[in-house]
């Protein structure tokens, strides 16, 4: 078993659900967090990332996930899964709230080490996804895009977006150039994630 899948299969324990910013829990402990568009795939990639059917809800309505939510991984890693985006059914006076509570998590938090932006494999970059890629430029937080869904993708539209990506990364100075293709079923590309957050939990010496 590699150590990035040994990690993964610790405890992963819930331990705050955050919808404001004076309720932020503090951690000693390296912490990555999710993001992407509602209906992307975040809660079914956590859940396919610990090894859990659970962990993170899933369901087919999107935008469940309402606040920051935070996993122990082990005491070695916290997980934190952040509400959805460009979801039209959810009001924008709640949009606003969570648009504020993530700009203000994403710009002070220190422990924060990379933000997973995970993009819908069948239909590549939208606006909202280059908006959250600019704010994190803005805050020089790390992250990189993980395309998910990989199953339901054709081959040649997933070269498209690929190409797409590859120019835009160009100028996003804070985005990690590696970029990781999964799909939850069948756990394709999940050991490649593992491993890329093990890295950032256990930094080579």
């Amino acid at each position: 078993m590699q150590p990035s899948e040994k990690l993964f299969r610790q405890s992963c324990e819930f331990i705050a659900g955050v919808s404001n910013k004076d309720a932020l829990p503090e951690f000693n402990l390296p912490e990555i967090a999710f993001v992407g568009r509602s209906n992307v795939g975040k809660s079914s990639l956590i859940n396919a990332l610990t090894f859990r059917k659970s962990l993170a809800r899933t369901s087919h309505t999107p935008g469940r996930t309402q606040q920051l939510n935070f996993f122990n991984l082990g005491g070695q890693l916290i997980l934190v899964d952040l509400p959805g985006y460009g979801y039209a059914k959810v009001s924008r006076s709640t949009q606003a709230t969570w648009q504020r509570l993530m700009r203000y998590y994403l710009k002070e938090r220190a422990n924060l080490k990379r933000v997973c932006v995970l993009i819908d494999g069948r239909h590549g970059l939208k606006p909202t996804d280059l908006e959250m890629m600019e704010m994190l430029d803005i805050h020089a937080v790390s992250y990189q895009l993980i395309l998910t869904k990989k199953d339901k993708a054709k081959a040649a539209d997933l070269e498209i977006i690929m190409a797409n990506i590859e120019q835009v990364q160009a100028t996003r100075a804070a985005m990690v150039p590696d970029v990781l293709t999964t799909s939850s079923h069948g756990a394709l590309g999940i050991d490649k994630v593992q491993q890329a957050l093990y890295d950032l939990a256990y930094p080579a010496i």
